[in-house]
């Protein structure tokens, strides 16, 4: 390898050992022993192999978490200890940080230092913060007067129960933070996990599984197992899993919902965007663009929320376009060890040609190249950061999720004709408004029909604070306590006083 930072010996004993799947409180292979390579996006190289789970091994771990959650010490353990051993597990997860984002980088193709910044420790904010939701789930009572019965009167309350067996698919962008959204809610709910993580990017997911051993998980409480599109489907479809979470591709995210129809088990989707930028003239313009160009170039564009649409107030419009290719062409690209990259490669050659293909059909239909827009000329998946102008509605550049670093900007020049546009979409995940006069700002808010809205910054996250998207952009919210509600179940009781 030819990275500037040297790879710790722990990640490099990691990656030499055998990558098996996580069943039952037991590292196995896959019942087919077959194994897969994961690979390096900056070079092409493999990192390591990987078991081949597939439709027998995702019913073997379905079954040890059945009959974990059935009949083992988890759903009957107090909550407090349940929230202790999330918590243990947060600790374990900060005293391994380097190697979680070493791996991250190595696995995923981003910059180490956006790992170590970034994607470890909101990993590890999120178990802490559901940690905390383990002992504050509860039901309510209710007055009841019933008309038919006056002389008596009732007690009446609901509790709050984990929906029992979970099959969680995350995706390979966030690898590491999108299994610490699934699982942190799912486990302070009380609930047990079948987890499969993407195909590219495993790595961390099998770290993470060491640490839920070392921490005291009751055995067939988080099952990891590692795969293709056939053992997602097969998990989907299983008839002794209680609830289906996803995220990915709205493509995808129908699939899920057609395979889980069999037996009408519970679905939450976090799910694609096309995601609009707004900037209005009365912004501050320097940080409107340099907030723009973060807001589609962070994580190479491969961000459901990315504001991969830039609509920019008329008047403003050059100078918000010339800033934002400015910065673009100054970004760095590179292998993530090197310190001084900004940008690294896509993930895959799958997602190289995807991003590039669509960079060609914007120049085809019309776009011009402001900035990028072309591939580097060496190992690995690298597309430099784009910025199109004079594109229309009807482009799939427009109309169609990226994931990539291309961003489209249109001028605008009114409050209606930005609104419509912006809502112009089969998506609605997020968006971004830039503005000083704070009326604006919250009149925008409300006509804008996405899950969140950032006004005058861009990609805010937190534990608290719930994620998710209307239209096609998904069903339910990550993170906050609304998490919470995608794992539990409400029950009634009512009984007699007199």
């Amino acid at each position: 390898m030819t990275n500037t930072q040297r790879i710790s010996t722990e990640v490099t004993n990691f990656l030499n050992q055998p990558k098996k799947l996580l069943i039952n409180g037991e590292w196995m292979a896959s019942q087919s022993n077959k194994n897969f390579g994961v690979e390096n996006p900056a070079n092409g190289d493999t990192l390591g192999q990987v078991a081949h789970g597939e439709a027998a091994d995702i019913d073997k771990a379905v079954r040890a978490a059945r009959e974990a959650f059935d009949h083992g010490p988890w759903t009957k353990m107090m909550v407090a200890e349940r929230s202790k051993m999330i918590w243990k597990l947060a600790d374990l997860m900060e005293q391994h940080a380097e190697q979680f984002a070493q791996l991250e980088s190595l696995d995923n193709g981003k910059p180490l230092a956006v790992a170590r910044a970034a994607d470890v420790p909101l990993a590890v904010d999120i178990f802490r913060y559901m940690a905390g939701w383990s002992t504050k789930i509860h039901g309510e009572t209710f007055p009841v007067s019933v008309p038919y019965t006056p002389d008596t009167r009732y007690l009446t309350y609901t509790l709050k129960e984990p929906v029992g067996v979970v099959g969680q698919i995350i995706p390979w962008n966030f690898p590491l933070l999108m299994a610490a959204w699934k699982l942190a809610p799912a486990l302070a709910s009380g609930c047990t996990v079948v987890l499969k993580p993407a195909e590219q990017t495993p790595l961390s997911a099998l770290l993470l599984g060491e640490l839920v051993l070392k921490a005291g998980f009751p055995k067939g409480v988080v099952n990891i197992v590692t795969g293709f599109g056939d053992a997602g489907a097969a998990l989907v479809q299983h008839p002794m899993v209680d609830k289906v979470a996803f995220t990915g591709s709205t493509e995808v995210g129908r699939l899920i919902l057609q395979g889980a129809a069999s037996n009408l088990k519970k679905v939450s989707l976090e799910l694609g965007g096309k995601s609009p930028n707004i900037v209005f003239a009365d912004a501050d313009l320097d940080a409107a663009i340099a907030g723009a160009a973060s807001a589609i170039f962070f994580n190479h564009g491969q961000c459901c929320c990315a504001g991969s649409r830039l609509f920019v107030e008329h008047s403003v419009f050059d100078r918000v376009v010339d800033g934002v290719s400015k910065i673009a062409e100054a970004i760095q690209i590179g292998d993530g060890f090197d310190p001084g990259t900004q940008m690294g490669p896509l993930v895959s050659r799958e997602q190289f040609d995807k991003v590039c293909g669509y960079i060609q059909s914007g120049v085809k239909d019309g776009a011009q190249l402001k900035a990028g827009g072309k591939a580097l000329e060496r190992p690995g998946y690298f597309v430099r950061p784009t910025v199109m102008t004079d594109t229309a509605s009807h482009m799939k550049v427009i109309q169609e999720e990226i994931f990539g670093p291309v961003v489209a900007a249109m001028p605008f020049k009114n409050t209606d004709d930005v609104v419509k546009e912006a809502n112009n979409t089969d998506y609605g995940l997020a968006a971004g408004i830039w503005t000083r006069d704070l009326s604006k700002a919250h009149a925008m808010s409300a006509k804008l029909r996405v899950g969140t809205t950032w006004v005058n910054c861009y990609n805010i996250f937190d534990a608290a604070l719930p994620f998710g998207g209307y239209k096609q952009s998904g069903w339910g919210r990550e993170m906050g306590k609304q998490a919470i509600d995608l794992y539990t179940e409400t029950k009634s009781v009512c009984l007699p006083l007199s």
